[in-house]
């Protein structure tokens, strides 16, 4: 190999070195960071997302049923060629031989009538009849058609489901916003909750290592001891016992930090070999909660208050549909002109007029209690929602009362966690140098370092059940009291 071929291979050599030690740093990531990448591009994020666009377009289909709607509908072509009976004056039948075609079309614009349910549309159509088998000098071809028609069917007592879709879609449509936005705090929750698991396995690693060192260290201490008699067998063998457990509370902190890892790498969207550390959240915001006040603002905001509205109405409506089963009346007229012809314009050419009018009903005379039975059903349902509702709003406002009372403990226990924490980690100091000293023996020396780490323990699950609750908090009223707004737009709409 030359040399100038021997310089690039360890130019490029020492590049990849240093772009593979680049791309294994550890980034640092506060909660912040994990919830709002857990917000952007986790499966849970992108479902919501998904959820919320598809109760948006179903929102807009409800709203389409309000406004006109122009049509053209027909047959192009309808074409025949067979043998067919036709019945002749005198009543006998002669079978012809019959090759036709039939084109039709229509354009109609129809609007529903949203007070009475009923339907009223103005329409145009023409048709073409073509006979293939007319002798010779007729006209094979007619024209028909009806230059402008106006319909109106309209149901007489019936259930108007355009006048409760009104009343109840709407609220439908603002639960399913409101519902995105505590789907997203939960995801906030879910991202809170990995993240203290892996800081919590992160800490439980970083404490099995330091006492495999420290426990390492005393088995060398006291071996030292023992050999000049300044201690006997039975505390260098709980020396020993000491060495072993901590080797295997190393391994088993290992396995659950490697475990805890993947489960948060999975939910935010990281590449399983990413390499990252998490940043301690011990700054608490300064901010104060009062009960009457969240309990108005999940009144005021959460998706489930929509949905008592939304739930009483629907037991309502079902009540009117009962009612509107009893007997059917409908009343169907239509006015217009109509004409036909040997060619499209004379259907144009002083058309006919054309009205009708009719009035069905059907009303049972014998149904062995069936509308009776019908209206109790819907009627004993709404009592049954009326009742839930009633229970549900009392535990609705309990639950309210009851996790904000835990938010404030919990800020408190913060602030005892923390300096019993830094109480232990001084206790052992303390007693380790006092052991390396002989002034205490191992038994004590073993107690201070359990204390120390429970304590250390206990301070970042605290931390975690007040970040887990200040979320959900956010969840079940949609405010952000820290910051003092509101987490959703009423008027926002998307598209």
């Amino acid at each position: 190999m030359n040399k100038s071929l021997l310089r690039l291979v360890l130019i490029f050599t020492v590049f990849s070195v240093h772009l593979g030690a680049f791309g294994q740093q550890k980034i640092r990531y506060s909660l912040q960071d994990i919830i709002a990448r857990a917000k952007s591009v986790s499966p849970a994020a992108l479902s919501a997302q998904t959820r919320k666009e598809n109760n948006y377009w179903q929102y807009r289909f409800y709203k389409s049923n309000y406004n006109p709607q122009l049509g053209l509908n027909g047959t192009i072509p309808s074409y025949s060629q067979s043998v067919t009976a036709v019945t002749q004056p005198d009543g006998t039948i002669e079978y012809r031989q019959v090759e036709q075609n039939l084109v039709d079309m229509e354009l109609g614009l129809q609007q529903q009538i949203t007070a009475t349910g009923g339907t009223i549309s103005v329409n145009s159509s023409t048709s073409r009849f073509d006979n293939f088998l007319a002798q010779e000098g007729e006209n094979g071809t007619r024209w028909s058609g009806v230059p402008v028609n106006v319909r109106l069917s309209q149901p007489i007592f019936a259930f108007n489901p355009l006048k409760w879709d009104r009343k109840i879609e709407p609220l439908r449509y603002e639960e399913s916003k409101k519902s995105y936005v505590e789907e997203m705090e939960q995801i906030s929750q879910r991202a809170t909750q990995l993240f203290f698991n892996y800081l919590l396995a992160q800490i439980r690693f970083d404490i099995a290592s330091q006492n495999k060192s420290n426990t390492e260290e005393i088995y060398k201490i006291e071996k030292g001891r023992y050999n000049i008699g300044t201690t006997t067998e039975d505390q260098l063998l709980q020396v020993e016992l000491r060495v072993l457990q901590a080797e295997q509370d190393l391994a088993s902190a290992r396995l659950d930090l490697e475990s805890s890892s993947l489960e948060l790498k999975s939910f935010i969207g990281l590449n399983e070999s990413a390499e990252f550390e998490l940043v301690l959240p011990d700054d608490i915001p300064e901010f104060k909660v009062d009960v009457d006040k969240a309990i108005d603002l999940a009144f005021e905001n959460r998706s489930d208050a929509v949905a008592f509205k939304r739930r009483k109405l629907e037991a309502e409506a079902e009540v009117a549909r009962a009612k509107g089963q009893r007997f059917n009346m409908n009343l169907n007229a239509s006015y217009g002109y109509n004409n036909a012809g040997f060619n499209w314009a004379n259907i144009y050419d002083n058309p006919n007029q054309q009205a009708v009018v009719n009035l069905r009903i059907s009303v049972p005379l014998l149904d062995w209690g069936r509308n009776k039975a019908r209206m109790g059903i819907a009627e004993a349902n709404q009592e049954l929602v009326n009742y839930t509702l009633e229970q549900e709003i009392v535990t609705f406002e309990q639950e309210i009362f009851t996790k904000v009372k835990n938010f404030q403990q919990l800020k408190d226990r913060i602030m005892i966690s923390e300096k019993a924490d830094e109480v232990a980690a001084k206790r052992y100091e303390i007693s380790r140098q006092r052991y390396l000293s002989g002034k205490v023996n191992i038994t004590d020396l073993n107690i201070a370092q359990t204390e120390k780490d429970s304590n250390r323990e206990r301070y970042i699950s605290s931390l975690r059940e007040y970040w887990a609750a200040y979320y959900e908090l956010r969840q079940l009223t949609l405010y952000d009291f820290e910051n003092d707004n509101l987490l959703y737009d009423p008027d926002l709409e998307e598209k």
